[in-house]
């Protein structure tokens, strides 16, 4: 199949979507297809050799304006090039499938309401929101996406994003595809697993007898740290529990919030870090008491390395475990005794020993191969019904 791709910065070093892309556009290739990307900026070491690039305008102007300048160039590039199937990322249209891995912009703005505890914070939050002209841009761009004339096939990587879309957009089930996130396991190669864990500890100042709960995240709001600090507070005297947070530079205010709490000698701020599998491989289990991810990676990452995992219901990763086999789910990440409750479960040796087998299971059941023949069969399906309009 001719296919082609549309996001505006392909550079992998970054991850996310853009090491998806790289990863999705390595597979075609080798097997067979044509594979052509419309970008701004892309690394070309980090892309398979016979991809056929083609440069876009960077989007200028105010940042509420950029993505629709990025989907008009986008749509006007792809018109009348002839790919049997196209495929957009982010803030764009047009294209015969899409694939928002973040998630929906107006499922995503209201989640983040609920990183505020009090009803009187998110009220005040959602006003302060409606005023801000990015906000009230992507809102209006989402729905020519979606509910435009040309209307794509949509793909997500959980059921919890398909019900968004027919919450917050009216969109049936019948137009969207749930293809399951992977990750490649390679990438987590065990032979030097105890090397690493002893080096990364003792650098860390992790005491070999402490069970360590890791936290990785960028935005450590959003993805409940504040919750999971007064969940260590409440954690009983004495208990060896050391919590390793890996992600944003910016931790000052956490750190203070530590002091405030006085759990300064139970937390580890490491910033971030390139190589993610020193912290998988120092840890014991992962913590992840998300307010939004469609299907966080990290949850993924942390089952192919046989890491249990606490998470919670808005978190898209958590419908593939079992709980209490691979771990447990929160209602409500600000509900910090259950929190507390769940990290002294995994504070047990033989328990966290029992979910460990369970995550390494659940991990083998979905592979990239899988998750790339099923996107194959959609490029089939997308193709088909554009032949056919």
């Amino acid at each position: 199949m001719d296919i082609a791709f549309c996001y505006e910065n392909v550079l992998p070093v970054r991850g996310g979507c853009e090491t998806y892309i790289a990863s999705l556009a390595r597979r075609l290739v080798a097997e067979g297809h044509d594979v052509h990307l419309y970008a701004c900026r892309w690394d070309e070491a980090a892309l398979p050799k016979g991809i056929r690039c083609h440069a876009l305008p960077p989007p200028r102007g105010p940042r509420c304006l950029r993505p629709w300048r990025f989907g008009a160039a986008c749509e006007q590039a792809l018109r009348g090039a002839g790919h049997q199937v196209t495929l957009g990322f982010d803030k764009t249209w047009g294209q015969d499938v899409l694939y928002p891995q973040g998630g929906l912009h107006a499922a995503s703005a209201e989640h983040n309401l609920l990183k505020y505890r009090h009803p009187w914070m998110r009220g005040a939050a959602r006003l302060v929101r409606q005023l801000d002209l990015a906000h009230r841009s992507y809102a209006v761009l989402e729905r020519r996406q979606y509910l435009g004339p040309a209307r794509p096939l949509v793909v997500v990587n959980s059921n919890m994003v398909r019900r968004h879309f027919q919450q917050y957009h009216g969109i049936d089930a019948a137009r969207v595809r749930v293809v399951r996130a992977a990750i490649d396991p390679g990438r987590f190669t065990e032979q030097d697993r105890p090397r690493q864990r002893i080096e990364w500890r003792e650098r860390w100042g992790i005491r070999p007898e402490e069970t360590v709960g890791l936290f990785v995240a960028m935005n450590y709001r959003l993805k409940g740290l504040e919750p999971l600090l007064h969940a260590v507070a409440l954690l009983p005297e004495g208990a060896p529990f050391r919590l390793l947070v890996i992600g944003s530079p910016k931790a000052g205010p956490w750190r203070r919030l530590a002091r405030r709490l006085g759990v300064t000698d139970r937390v580890v701020f490491a910033g971030p870090h390139a190589d993610m599998r020193r912290g998988y491989f120092a840890a014991d289990f992962l913590v992840h008491p998300t307010f939004y991810d469609p299907c966080s990676l990290v949850v993924l990452e942390a089952l192919a390395c046989g890491l249990p995992v606490i998470t919670s219901r808005y978190n898209g990763a958590s419908e593939l475990l079992s709980p209490p086999g691979e771990g447990y789910v929160l209602d409500d990440p600000h509900d910090h005794a259950r929190l507390a409750w769940c990290l002294t479960q995994l504070l047990d040796p033989a328990r966290r020993q029992a979910c460990a087998q369970a995550a390494r299971r659940t991990a083998a059941q979905w592979t990239w191969d899988h998750h790339y023949r099923q996107m194959v069969q959609v490029f089939a399906e997308a193709a088909a019904r554009k032949r056919a309009a």
